[in-house]
């Protein structure tokens, strides 16, 4: 019986150093040649995950990587994109106004850079990990070629503020996009209709593969909605509380410790 494994990327499936190593890289090889799927599901953008998948030696074949939090579905062996949800023109320059009164730092991206109206301290934090090229620009409209997948308002000290500011933003928006955490310090905003649990059973769908076949692993907020509708829904032992309260399995090891293997070797081999 085949099996697909959706599965976050940082705090999740890579160590610490963003890396697939030791017991998770043989798990890998295992599931793959066994001909069950494996699914990159991150809050990055397209071009970030394909660097990790590159460094982190994920090169299997049939592999499809879910993007910017389930915004975009893009199937590797093919180049070609699987589905596609983006935010107005319109709603990126209002949330963008919105940011700039609050005195939030807020970016969004092209297929190519990541776009933001200064080199701040946010934007230095954030570089650290992603590593595409940067566009300085306060009209991100002016800049952009086409609708872009997400935004994200970032905040490294004050979770309250973020999270008020996700607030005013669900309030005003309610009908077209939504707010998720991806770790305490970014907030993404997105389409409403995406999401990485939309994504799981759209692919599931395009695949025909059963949903009961489907395994969710994640650490963070934005993962719920994917473990909400997967068959088995995998929390790590190092992920959110909230995050645990939705899982069906809690690792016993981190996943730095490769903590993940253990599930692949238990629920899916």
């Amino acid at each position: 019986m085949r099996k697909i494994l959706f599965t976050d990327l940082d705090g999740t499936l890579l160590n610490d150093d963003s890396l697939v190593v030791g017991d998770m890289k043989k798990a890998l090889d295992e599931m793959t040649k066994a001909g069950h799927i494996l699914v990159l599901s991150s809050g990055r953008p397209l071009e970030s995950i394909l660097e990790v998948k590159r460094n982190a030696r994920i090169d299997y074949p049939g592999v499809y990587i879910i993007a910017t939090n389930g915004t975009l579905i893009y199937d590797c062996d093919n180049k070609k994109t699987v589905r596609n949800l983006t935010v107005s023109f319109d709603d990126v320059a209002a949330v963008w106004k919105m940011a700039e009164e609050c005195k939030m730092h807020i970016q969004t991206y092209s297929d190519t850079h990541i776009i933001c109206a200064r080199e701040d301290e946010e934007i230095k934090f954030y570089r650290r990990r992603i590593h595409m090229p940067l566009l300085l620009s306060g009209n991100p409209s002016s800049v952009l070629k086409k609708e872009p997948n997400k935004l994200l308002a970032i905040d490294l000290y004050d979770h309250e503020r973020i999270a008020a500011f996700g607030r005013k933003v669900e309030e005003r928006f309610s009908a077209r996009l939504q707010t998720v955490f991806s770790n305490p310090y970014y907030l993404e905003i997105f389409a409403k209709e995406a999401g990485k649990g939309s994504s799981l059973r759209y692919l599931c769908e395009y695949l025909d593969i059963p949903v009961e076949n489907s395994i969710g692993a994640g650490d963070a907020q934005n993962d719920i909605s994917m473990l909400e509708a997967a068959g088995l829904a995998v929390a790590m032992c190092n992920g959110d509380e909230s995050v645990k309260k939705s899982a069906d399995v809690i690792t016993k090891r981190t996943n730095h410790e490769c903590g993940l293997a253990d599930v692949i070797y238990e629920y899916i081999l």
